[in-house]
């Protein structure tokens, strides 16, 4: 229990971080950090409406950890590394599980397949 309350402080600051990155462009588009203790989801939205007047509604990260301790990263649509990342900020590579693999692939990617 301990590690998922050290692993949620983790994915909190990591996506507050991200958060707080200014826009290069300016628009009515902003980030919205979902976090959901009680099931354990951490995800960053970016919403709103273009210049061009479009909505937008875009998942940017999506983090679950599951009841074992390991983090699932199931949506990464940005080009950090974020598993990385999370290494830098303490998780183990043991307890990362890049989600948005196919389970036949994630054997190859370094990381926890399951």
């Amino acid at each position: 229990m301990e590690k998922i309350t050290r692993y949620s402080a983790i994915l909190t600051v990591f996506l507050e971080a991200y958060a707080a990155i200014p826009s290069a462009v300016p628009s009515d588009v902003h980030y919205e950090l979902m976090i959901d203790n009680q099931r354990k989801h951490y995800e960053l939205l970016k919403m709103g409406f273009s210049k061009k007047q479009v909505f937008i509604h875009a998942a940017i990260f999506h983090f679950q950890i599951k009841e074992d301790g390991k983090i699932w990263i199931l949506v990464n649509n940005t080009d950090l590394l974020v598993a990385d990342e999370l290494i830098e900020n303490g998780v183990s590579r043991e307890d990362i599980v890049i989600g948005f693999q196919h389970p036949t692939v994630r054997k190859y990617t370094g990381y926890a397949v399951a």
